[in-house]
């Protein structure tokens, strides 16, 4: 027996999900390594160490392979944005926005495909829609707070949302194509959120101290003095 056709035979003996994350973390490993151009069945399915079939009875082909990345993409970024529990609502909001920087610098491989249509495709997937739906909802989610503690003046929450959304997403999409004319991204984006939280204000809002950055390309969170 092949060395795909035992990896098969072992993985159908596997619970399902199980196989699927192993299908899945193949995939990510592809497009870190190769690029958006290197992903297909049989590159995935070499990592993974199964026939191609395997992966197409599992995912149905490549476009289930992308929706999968797709999928893993927008869950992670939702918890990036949910995963604050500041209980002063304004760093609350401030954190959000500066961890989908992280998300971003830390998953450029995800973002690529998520907002940049690395990966062209000929359909939408309802399912994809509705993890980035869920994503963009806990933004909605944190805006609300944010108001209902006086933090934001924003009667309409996902108004407010998208508007920090646009803000957000179009300075970091510029920043990860090196469009960015600043010396130092990291301090523009900050003043960028701060200048949207300012803007969305009742009044003059106190802000966290800026005291840590963003290490890249891994997207982990440093002391700014260290």
């Amino acid at each position: 027996m092949s060395k795909a056709g035992a990896a098969l035979a072992r993985r159908s003996r596997t619970p399902s999900a199980e196989v699927e994350r192993e299908l899945l973390a193949a995939a990510e490993a592809v497009l870190v390594r190769d690029g958006p151009g290197g992903l297909t069945v049989r590159a995935v399915a070499a990592e993974a160490g199964v026939a191609p079939m395997g992966l197409y009875s599992r995912l149905g082909g490549k476009d289930g392979l992308v929706d999968a990345l797709l999928i893993e993409g927008f869950d992670r970024l939702r918890a990036a944005i949910d995963a604050g529990d500041e209980p002063d609502l304004a760093a609350r909001l401030y954190n959000c926005g500066l961890r989908y920087r992280i998300f971003a610098l830390g998953n450029r491989h995800l973002h690529a495909i998520m907002f940049q249509d690395a990966i062209p495709r000929g359909r939408e997937s309802a399912k994809v829609g509705e993890h980035a739906i869920a994503a963009f909802g806990a933004l909605v989610r944190t805006v609300e707070l944010a108001a209902a503690a006086g933090v934001l003046a924003a009667p309409d929450a996902v108004e407010a949302a998208r508007q920090i959304w646009s803000a957000v997403h179009g300075a970091v999409a510029s920043e990860l194509r090196g469009l960015v004319p600043t010396p130092d991204p990291e301090a523009t984006y900050h003043s960028i959120i701060k200048t949207i939280i300012s803007g969305l204000a009742p009044g003059p809002v106190a802000l966290p101290r800026w005291n840590w950055r963003c290490d890249e390309p891994s997207g982990r969170i440093r002391s700014r003095s260290g």
